[in-house]
């Protein structure tokens, strides 16, 4: 049986988002809880069963989808 492989590319499609250096994300839980984080690379986030991205402190987050409301994403001002 042949399998059919999936390309995780970058799950943010907008060309604003991909531009900038680093954004910031607020990720809204289904039991109410908020997250921030900070420095997270627009092209390392890859959507599957769990969302996966990189910091640009070299963190790697893992977040299972299914326990996500919505997420809030904010660009980072130059420095």
């Amino acid at each position: 049986m042949k399998q059919k492989k999936v390309d995780l590319k970058s799950s943010i499609s907008t060309s604003y988002f991909l531009d900038c250096k680093s954004v910031t994300q607020i990720i809204h839980f289904k039991d109410g809880v908020k997250r921030t984080f900070s420095g997270i690379l627009p092209d390392t986030i890859k959507q599957g069963q769990y969302t996966k991205m990189s910091t640009i402190d070299g963190r790697v987050l893992m977040v299972n989808d299914g326990n996500v409301l919505c997420i809030e994403v904010f660009q980072e001002d130059e420095e």
